[in-house]
């Protein structure tokens, strides 16, 4: 490995992430249980795209459970990874395993793809122990890898549609523009295509005031829908909060989404981003190690109090953020911040919300996830829906979420298509939905409004 000198020093503990300044770059990962993080950092070769790793720096100081070095010399566009040291030990939760490069949570930009392999699991998948055996096996070569960024122009243009005049179009920025005759060739499935003035006109003309786009922060397939040979359509499988999904991007530029963005403002379009906070792409014991789960897996997410091997699964998709650790907390209002000042985004419905909500481990309305948000001076300005419902234990939690949210009123939909259907003896449920679901919504302080009379 070829070793360029770099001047190392102590830097800081904040901001979390990469952050450019002055002649170098200051990076810094929270990791609680670590025992030492390398900083990889890659370049390209002179005749190729293929990135090789040139240098790998220890991150010098531990303050406060983050590890943090300052670099000079790395700059805006250059490529890095982590390795992290510490116990893999799965009974006590953790799953160190420095053969394994990782994303860094607050990655803004990543260059090269995800490519399947067996490398990517922090355990020997030939081994009759499943996850308990260490994998030696190195993965750099099938991860993308960090890009660090220059400090980005806000986007500062919300319409701010009230809550009642709200009108919202749900759409997939892939297939929304793939299927649209008149987008260009070469936009189509891209956020410049989206945001083409076909769609534009179209949205205006049907009255809508807001879109809703289903996911678009990075996300990856996972293994048993690759081996069916097929792809996460959707999106709710996410691996970076911070990341908008390259795949969607024609330039794999930051700005094409912030253009985005713009374009709709300025036709007075709200966007509001579906958003996957409740759990990665990491899966459950059995899943791959892409960020989250080889940095600190024991801080990141909820583990099962009798066998800390094992992942209490509220989502349904093998894993459940722990919501709950103050870091993991600061991680994902930091996300939220960072989609409206930065990309200029005006809401959010979050997906499976009551696992948000979650905390011993029942639903509370008053946990310290809402009560963030709702002191929180930026997002307490922005619209938040929740999707009010996992699969755990009394997920089901409609008209039960804090005042200032808006929810998905999936009964609604419901009695819709049963009177579309023509079915008997529901006019006093219909009416009572169309009347603004008073049984679920009218509550001192909560505006009617709350209800998002969802139908499809």
């Amino acid at each position: 490995m070829h070793q360029p000198h770099y001047q190392v020093s102590s830097g800081r503990s904040y901001p979390l992430g990469a952050t450019c300044e002055n002649k170098g770059t200051n990076f810094a990962l929270f990791s609680a249980n670590a025992t030492k993080v390398e900083l990889c950092l890659f370049e390209k070769q002179p005749s190729s795209s293929t990135l090789i790793e040139t240098a790998r720096i220890t991150l010098p100081e531990f303050t406060d459970d983050v590890w943090h070095g300052y670099v000079e010399g790395i700059n805006a566009g250059d490529y890095y990874g982590y390795r992290v040291h510490g116990p893999f030990a799965p009974h006590q939760g953790h799953r160190f395993n420095p053969n394994k490069l990782l994303l860094d949570p607050y990655a803004k930009k990543i260059s090269g793809e995800f490519i399947p392999s067996d490398r990517h699991f922090s355990y020997d998948l030939k081994s009759d122990q499943k996850d308990l055996t260490l994998c030696q096996q190195d993965n750099a070569n099938y991860l993308p890898k960090c890009v660090v960024t220059p400090a980005l122009a806000k986007v500062n243009s919300h319409p701010k549609i009230r809550r009642r005049d709200t009108i919202i179009y749900e759409l997939h920025v892939k297939g929304f523009t793939e299927l649209h005759p008149t987008v260009p060739v070469k936009l189509k499935g891209t956020y410049a295509g989206l945001a083409s003035k076909p769609i534009c006109d179209y949205l205006l003309a049907l009255g809508v005031t807001s879109i809703e786009l289903l996911p678009v922060h990075q996300f990856v397939d996972e293994p048993f829908v690759q081996e069916k040979g097929l792809n996460n359509y959707w999106g709710y499988n996410t691996i970076g909060f911070f990341l908008a999904h390259q795949q969607y991007s024609s330039s794999n530029d930051i700005e094409e989404f912030q253009q985005m963005v713009e374009t709709f403002h300025h036709a007075g379009i709200e966007v509001i981003l579906d958003v996957v906070y409740n759990h990665s792409a990491e899966g459950n014991e059995l899943g791959p190690t892409y960020s989250f789960k080889g940095i600190d897996n024991a801080s990141y997410y909820r583990l099962a109090s009798d066998n800390k091997r094992y992942y209490d699964n509220y989502s349904g998709c093998g894993n459940t953020l722990n919501v709950q650790h103050p870091r993991v907390l600061q991680m994902i209002l930091d996300s939220l911040r960072y989609w409206v000042e930065v990309m200029g985004v005006d809401g959010f419905r979050f997906d499976l919300a009551s696992a948000l909500g979650r905390e011993t481990p029942e639903f509370n309305p008053q946990s310290t996830f809402f009560n963030a948000l709702r002191q929180d001076p930026i997002l307490a300005k922005v619209k938040l829906i929740a999707e009010p419902w996992d699969i755990g234990e009394n997920g089901y939690q409609l008209g039960n979420f804090p005042n200032s949210w808006l929810e998905w009123n999936d009964k609604i939909r419901d009695i819709c298509r049963q009177f579309w259907r023509g079915d008997n003896a529901i006019s006093p449920e219909f009416a009572r939905r169309l009347h603004g679901s008073s049984d679920l919504f009218e509550k001192p302080s909560r505006r009617p409004s709350a209800s998002v009379n969802l139908i499809t």
